[in-house]
């Protein structure tokens, strides 16, 4: 499967993310499950988390925490 990449993102609730990627699909992250982790914790504290900006490649947020464009398209749920 080729890489698809994220173009706009919007917070949600429950530390869920719509992500458009590069496809046109739009489709949910839910991040929570990756709080217990030591890397992404900090995006646990909810002004952390409104911080996240499309970057080059991926997702990223303030204090540096960014996630994988595989990561966030192959754990994401499609919205029809």
């Amino acid at each position: 499967m080729d890489s698809r990449y994220p173009v706009e993102v919007m917070p949600l609730e429950r530390y869920k993310l719509l992500i458009t990627f590069d496809n046109h699909e739009r489709r949910v992250f839910d991040v929570e499950p990756y709080l217990s982790d030591s890397f992404f914790a900090p995006l646990g504290n909810p002004s952390v988390f409104q911080t996240v900006r499309v970057g080059p490649i991926s997702l990223e947020w303030a204090g540096g925490v960014d996630m994988c464009p595989d990561e966030l398209y192959c754990n994401s749920v499609l919205v029809s």
